[in-house]
């Protein structure tokens, strides 16, 4: 059942592992303020990337919009 909602969540498109800081806010609707208090707090995890950019891991995108409900 979970799946099915998944199917129909707006990062159904992604098919990475890690998605920007920006598309992020874009799919769980809050500010990129936000954004960066989800990651402090550790709802939210991230990755650097070689040239030191932040990426959101995508289950952890998963997990926060399922706790949202």
């Amino acid at each position: 059942m979970l799946q099915a909602v998944y199917q129909q969540a707006p990062f159904a498109e992604f098919r990475g592992r890690s998605m920007s800081l920006a598309q992020t806010s874009l799919v769980l609707h809050v500010s990129r303020r936000t954004i960066y208090y989800l990651i402090k707090s550790g709802r939210l995890q991230t990755v650097r990337t070689p040239l030191g950019s932040q990426r959101v891991l995508l289950e952890s995108v998963k997990t926060c919009w399922a706790e949202r409900g």
